[in-house]
């Protein structure tokens, strides 16, 4: 079993989808590429703020979402060049916003339809962000439990639990600065350059708004096994993995488990999609002897087309296709 991950916000960086636009448009022919098509579906103009677009431009949640999600994709269709099938062998998972990058491949939505939603996720997250002012730290190392009696003295919430002795505080400004200057024993607190409050329910209206788009949508049954954020467990119904998706923008992202469902599953390699690396570092510490390679442009095509091989996932050419039967948000 190999695990294909998909990062989540927080891994973007200037200029990140330059290398693989300049790869679809050098190759052109079956593999021709708009990326004005991903931009008018996420309502975000992906091409400047992929390339031109500075650190601080690219932070904004409701540009970074749709732009990481997107760049995942363009990894995906650049990796394997065909849909993936049950025989294959590929289990999908995706961190936070990720997760959305993970449906889409698994065939729960066309890619058009998935940046629609992930383009509604961010500028909703953006306004509840901007109501109240909020926020996160990481938390690494401490003892589990010295952590977590820390964060409910504060009221704080673990909002990403990573794995690998790695948490993910959010809440109040003055709760945040309290935990700084009083960490747990044998713990170091970072603050993170995020909007707000992620994953908490700071971010109520906004799982709101998204349950309402996606209730608007035809899911398809992931073809390949599917891990939710929520629990770690493998989704094999349409509906639920939407349900899912919408409620984990205001519920604890729980990576530690789905890399024990990983862990369960066998997986005996890692190949995290572009803008990745986040996630293989924390599977080399999780999942201990597992090789993992974080796709990070073109330059690591071959390297991760090597493991596919090993594993016996072939690679085709031209362009990804996606079901017929979903629609875009607002389509009729």
């Amino acid at each position: 079993m190999l695990a294909l991950l998909c990062p989540g916000q927080g891994a973007q960086t200037p200029g990140m989808l330059a290398p693989w636009l300049e790869l679809f448009d050098a190759d052109g022919g079956a593999d021709a590429f708009d990326i004005d098509e991903y931009s008018d579906a996420a309502g975000v103009d992906l091409r400047t703020h992929g390339t031109t677009s500075d650190a601080d431009t690219i932070r904004d949640t409701a540009i970074a979402q749709p732009l990481i999600v997107a760049t995942s994709l363009l990894a995906a269709r650049a990796l394997l060049g065909r849909p993936l099938a049950a025989a294959d062998g590929v289990a999908l998972a995706g961190h936070s916003v990720g997760e959305f990058a993970a449906a889409v491949l698994a065939g729960v939505l066309p890619d058009r339809a998935g940046l629609a939603l992930v383009g509604e996720r961010g500028r909703a997250m953006a306004a509840d962000a901007a109501r109240v002012p909020t926020g996160m730290n990481a938390v690494l190392g401490g003892d589990p439990a010295d952590v977590a009696a820390r964060l409910e003295q504060l009221d704080l919430v673990a909002a990403n639990v990573n794995g690998a002795g790695q948490v993910v505080a959010a809440g109040s400004l003055e709760a945040l600065e309290a935990l700084r200057a009083d960490p747990p024993a044998k713990a170091r607190v970072v603050p993170l350059q995020v909007a707000g409050a992620f994953h908490t329910s700071f971010m109520a209206q906004a799982a709101q708004t998204v349950a309402g788009v996606a209730a608007s949508l035809d899911p398809a049954d992931p073809v390949v096994p599917l891990l939710s954020n929520a629990d770690g467990a493998v989704v094999t119904s349409g509906a639920d993995a939407l349900a899912r998706l919408a409620g984990q923008v205001a519920s604890p992202v729980r990576w530690d488990l789905c890399q024990e469902t990983l862990g369960g599953l066998g997986a005996t390699a890692v190949v995290e999609l572009a803008p990745g690396g986040v996630l293989t570092s924390l599977a080399r510490r999780t999942l201990p002897g597992v090789p993992g390679i974080a796709l990070k442009s073109p330059a690591d095509l071959d390297a991760a087309r090597a493991m596919l091989a090993e594993h016996g996932i072939a690679t085709g050419t031209g362009a990804v296709p996606t079901p017929e039967s979903n629609v875009t948000p607002g389509d009729s």
